[in-house]
């Protein structure tokens, strides 16, 4: 047994060789793209226009992806001009789908470089950095309560999750008020329209082109028992501070769209979080090797043919890829999983160990 183990690891180290600068690892990634469990990515199988400037996104998730709640959203890492971007997107399908795919609705942002580059260019294979589920905007199954839904815009689509998952009687006393531009704009327009007709929810839309911006008045009047329900909001900033502003924090939930932009450089300085050590490194040098000189212990198993044991969650800022220049980031809160025997510095950044 012994030999036999020797043996493949001897051959595993002559393919390395003839390889280099890649690992096999990377070959098989071209094959099989989905396979990794470690750096989990999605394959795009349909696109669908919702809206002029909305798009569903169905992804195929790769191996290590796990079931996720209704109302929570997921990060896509999109390459844009040689540049990862990082988004997050609400995930507006059910989790018990049994072909095991999801969706996320993307609509416009104006010069947002990730959803312009999704709603004009996405098609079915392309392949996306994907992140597990994370969030709490959820409603627990069986909530006995009247349920009120504020949104505006994109802030439907974990609401729509939400809807699509609860069986019919779960939610029994729903309102969604949601605003949009037009009645054109609203998304899932037909969808929503068939449920209130249905008797599923009763729905109030708010077109702005017309009724104006919502504000925490007219909700008073559009839903005579607003001090009944317990409400989830997700839209704008500026509706969502008004509504904090105007009712108790135990019977709000909000969640709030961020954008994330960063600038890419050569080098900088690597925080690593547990260990509280912090270095200066080149553009050229691999935080692998950052981290070792700096005296962190650095979770490694590349020296000896076991690929990806490396990986590690970037934190905060940019790394870019040795072996093609190409660039990831991430913002405080994000968890994006980076090689960093093949990653390097593209300004200050935070990882996690």
């Amino acid at each position: 047994m012994a030999a036999a183990q020797a043996l493949r690891a001897g051959a595993w180290r002559v393919v390395e060789l003839l390889t280099t600068p890649l690992v096999p690892a990377d070959y098989l990634d071209v094959i099989a793209p989905l396979r990794n469990a470690e750096v989990l990515r999605a394959k795009v199988v349909a696109v669908h226009k919702e809206t002029a400037r909305a798009v569903t996104l169905t992804l195929r998730p790769g191996r290590g992806w796990r079931r996720h709640e209704p109302g929570q959203y997921l990060r896509l890492g999109v390459d844009v001009d040689g540049v990862r971007l990082w988004r997050a997107y609400s995930i507006t399908s059910a989790p018990d789908r049994p072909d095991g795919l999801v969706t996320v609705t993307v609509t416009a942002v104006g010069g947002g470089a990730v959803s312009g580059h999704l709603i004009a260019r996405a098609r079915p294979g392309m392949l996306l950095g994907l992140e597990r589920p994370t969030g709490d905007f959820t409603v627990p199954r069986g909530h006995g309560a009247k349920v009120l839904f504020v949104t505006a815009g994109s802030g439907l689509t974990p609401v729509m999750g939400i809807l699509r998952s609860h069986p019919p009687g779960d939610l029994s006393d729903v309102v969604l008020v949601h605003s949009a531009k037009s009645p054109e704009d609203v998304l899932f327009g037909d969808e929503l329209r068939a449920l209130a007709a249905g008797g599923r929810i009763t729905l109030v839309e708010r077109h702005t082109g017309t009724d104006g911006r919502l504000s925490p008045a007219d909700l008073a009047v559009l839903v005579p028992d607003l001090a009944e329900r317990d409400v989830w909001a997700c839209g704008p900033n500026a509706m969502l501070d008004d509504l904090m502003a105007h009712r108790p924090e135990q019977t709000l939930t909000v969640e709030r769209f961020r954008p994330v932009v960063i600038a890419a450089g050569d080098g900088g300085t690597v925080t690593f979080l547990r260990s509280g050590r912090t270095v200066e490194a080149t553009g050229g040098t691999p935080l692998l090797e950052a981290g070792e000189s700096a005296g962190v212990l650095m979770p490694s198993g590349c020296r000896m043919g076991i690929c990806f044991s490396c990986v590690l969650p970037l934190r905060e800022g940019a790394v870019r890829d040795l072996r093609d220049g190409r660039v990831t980031t991430a913002t405080e809160g994000d968890n994006v999983l980076i090689q960093t025997c093949i990653s390097a510095a593209a300004g200050a950044c935070r990882l996690d160990v």
